[in-house]
């Protein structure tokens, strides 16, 4: 399980003003972006929980302090029930994270990427290399196994940062964007992955996916926390925000909820 709360980043900017002769190599002027305010997202065991905005509110930066790269100002992050600023370690070990398909190493085949992680994690050799095998048959991917990922298609990359993140069998598992650049095949096998993995027989592992597809949505996930400028701004299974915006289909729904968010909050601000 999955628990952020309340939980908030906020950066220093700067932006360049009008350059006037006599301060054309002035320092710009500071500004200060809150990235995510106060956001808080269950995500329990045995189900996909989606985190779902527009781009710029917050979704990346929020798996970017669960996966311990930036610390929250403020708020606590848990991993089953461990608080990951005390005991980071033990907690990035209870979860497999993807963030994108870069970082193989080009030189080594998708098997040999995937064991050096599973040693990294504590792995013996025997292990990973079975675990490897394991996750070949679970992704399809037993034709790549065994060949230099330098070349692969970013379908090949995707599959093998997958196996590489899953190699620990980790009970928690992030994914941000996983289906970006994936063909409809290549998809279709992600899809059936993850919902194995969600299952009782793959592990009842907890899923936290962040997309910006919708149709990923509708089919994949069961829960789903919607954000806009850094906040939670709705949160529910489909069917209740497809209620909650009154919409029949959940693209207009996500952009009710979102974009109509922003909107409130921008109008808000005006006045």
């Amino acid at each position: 399980m999955i628990r952020l709360d309340q939980i908030s980043k906020r950066f220093v900017a700067r932006t360049a003003g009008k350059a006037r002769a006599p301060s054309l190599f002035k320092r710009a002027a500071a500004t200060t972006v809150q990235a995510v305010d106060q956001l808080s997202l269950d995500a329990p065991d045995g189900r996909i929980t989606g985190l779902l905005g527009p781009n710029g509110a917050g979704k990346t930066t929020s798996l970017r302090m669960l996966a311990g790269l930036l610390p929250p100002d403020t708020g606590r992050i848990s991993v089953d029930g461990i608080d990951a600023a005390a005991r980071p370690r033990e907690a990035l070990a209870r979860m497999g994270i993807l963030g994108d398909a870069h970082g193989l190493y080009p030189r080594l085949s998708a098997r040999e990427n995937i064991v050096y992680f599973g040693r990294l994690q504590g792995m013996e050799p025997d292990a990973a290399n079975a675990r490897a095998d394991e996750l070949a048959r679970l992704l399809d991917m037993h034709a790549l196994l065994d060949r230099r990922t330098e070349g692969f298609s970013q379908g090949e990359r995707m599959k093998t940062a997958l196996a590489r993140a899953l190699v620990h069998d980790p009970a928690n598992i992030v994914l941000d964007e996983p289906t970006n650049g994936l063909d409809v095949l290549a998809t279709r096998g992600l899809r059936e992955a993850l919902r194995h993995l969600r299952s009782p027989e793959g592990g009842a592992k907890c899923i936290v996916f962040s997309t910006h597809i919708m149709q990923e949505v509708e089919q994949l996930c069961d829960r789903v926390t919607v954000v806009a400028g850094g906040r939670r701004v709705a949160e529910g299974t489909v069917e209740e925000l497809l209620a909650q915006a009154g919409c029949t289909r959940f693209e207009d729904a996500f952009v009710a909820l979102a974009y109509g968010s922003q909107n409130g909050s921008q109008n808000g601000a005006a006045a």
